[in-house]
């Protein structure tokens, strides 16, 4: 195997590995011995999921989180620079992609070490694949301010690109808050606006569907303590 930042993706939820993860990335874990994830039990059971045989204690886990400093992450390189692969792991998903991952990624850019991407599941990416929405032009914005007068200037200013540069708006919610965002998304849009909510991408319960904000009231989903992805377009 080459000696690489190997970027990891997850699965999204409750999801059976080979249904989203190509048997390759599997076989590159396998020979990883370094791993720098986002949560050290999420990555612990995800690397047993992925295989049983996986001998977790004999690993080595570098925690990088928001709060992990440059410096810090800087050292979690050493395995790396002296010859040995190393691994990224995020709690779902695809690592470095609204992800602090990408701040280890842009040392290892900066050092000049090799970094290879894996295929796998990104909400981002499949959300837009299943609204119907602009995929030429696209943004992401995370999550949105808590304070209700902001959120509501934020969800406006959103709506305005919407229209203006023809490009689909993208952002998240905690989970436990989503029926909020969207009873804020109902009151702040215009009827004619398009919203679709993407939950639970790629597992089974999985719901993508696209409305009119007209269309939405009376119609609102059960949401509470899912993942959702929302996205605005026209």
């Amino acid at each position: 195997m080459e000696t690489a930042l190997y970027l990891l993706p997850v699965t999204l939820g409750d999801t059976p590995i080979d249904s989203v993860l190509p048997a390759y990335n599997c076989r590159i874990i396998r020979e990883i011995k370094h791993f720098i994830v986002e949560d050290v039990r999420s990555a612990r059971r995800f690397l047993k999921k992925v295989d049983s045989a996986i001998d977790i204690d004999t690993l080595s886990f570098y925690p990088l989180n928001k709060h992990t400093s440059a410096e810090a992450i800087s050292g979690y390189l050493k395995p790396l620079e002296g010859g040995m692969a190393m691994g990224v792991i995020s709690e779902a998903g695809c690592p470095a992609v609204a992800d602090p991952g990408a701040d280890v990624v842009a040392i290892a850019q900066r050092k000049g070490l090799k970094v290879v991407p894996l295929v796998g599941p990104s909400s981002i990416i499949l959300s837009v694949m299943g609204s119907g929405f602009n995929g030429q032009s696209f943004a992401f914005h995370g999550y949105l301010p808590i304070e209700a007068g902001e959120r509501a200037k934020t969800l406006k200013l959103l709506e305005q690109r919407v229209y203006s540069e023809n490009q689909t708006q993208l952002f998240i919610e905690t989970p436990y808050r989503n029926h909020k965002m969207l009873d804020d998304i109902l009151k702040t849009c215009r009827p004619q606006t398009k919203l679709c909510i993407a939950a639970n991408l790629t597992c089974e319960d999985e719901y993508i569907k696209t409305r009119s904000i007209k269309d939405w009231k009376g119609n609102i989903p059960e949401l509470s303590k899912i993942p959702c992805i929302f996205l605005l377009y026209k």
